[in-house]
């Protein structure tokens, strides 16, 4: 079985998937995959370079995502273009993984593929099922503040370039909103793991 979990920023999708992932499913990330795309000498970032030039580069030479995320949050044209050149090779790789997955858990076992833009990368057929995590909008801009350390305004435009939690919900199988404390998180994904591994 494999379970794609998605949601909002600042939702708690990692928290959902590291308490997966403690139950026993194996995990997949679209934003681990992203990042090993856009190591140093690989060709998305060449790609990133061409397009949106060397100002999105460490002083090392990696990517700085924060200046990435600075152009691509302010302008949609800009998000369309980075995501035209990295959701095919993420799809290409979060397949392989997905499958190598399947195979060490076996008939019976979980794989778990996080991945926040599975439906923006049109990913959702790569999964049997489909988890999104919603959270009340006052506590998603109040942790996507704590996390990014940004003010109201960035944390509002980085909201809007997604979409919409409700629209996310409305089209999985499941839906668990975080908005609460991690206890009762916990046994919100205990409760769906048994679920999902009776």
């Amino acid at each position: 079985m494999v379970l794609g979990v998605t949601g909002g920023i600042a939702s708690g999708k990692s928290t959902v998937v590291e308490l997966l992932a403690e139950l026993g499913a194996d995990v997949v990330s679209a934003d681990q995959l992203s990042r090993e795309l856009v190591a140093p000498g690989q060709p998305a970032l060449e790609a990133l370079i061409a397009r949106f030039g060397s100002d999105i580069l460490t002083a090392e030479g990696t990517l700085d995502r924060a200046a990435l995320g600075a152009q691509v949050f302010a302008d949609p044209q800009a998000r369309h273009d980075l995501e035209a050149i990295l959701h095919p090779a993420i799809a290409r790789l979060s397949t392989q993984r997905i499958q190598e997955a399947v195979q060490r858990t076996g008939a019976n076992g979980l794989v778990v593929y996080e991945a926040p833009l599975l439906y923006e990368a049109h990913a959702e057929g790569r999964v049997d099922q489909v988890l999104t995590v919603t959270v009340d909008a006052a506590v998603q801009l109040e942790r996507l503040m704590l996390r990014d350390r940004c003010d109201e305004a960035a944390a509002r435009q980085r909201i809007d370039a997604q979409m919409p939690q409700e629209e996310k919900a409305r089209r999985a199988d499941f839906v668990i909103d975080n908005s609460a404390d991690l206890p009762t998180l916990q046994e919100k994904i205990h409760h769906l793991y048994r679920q999902l591994c009776p």
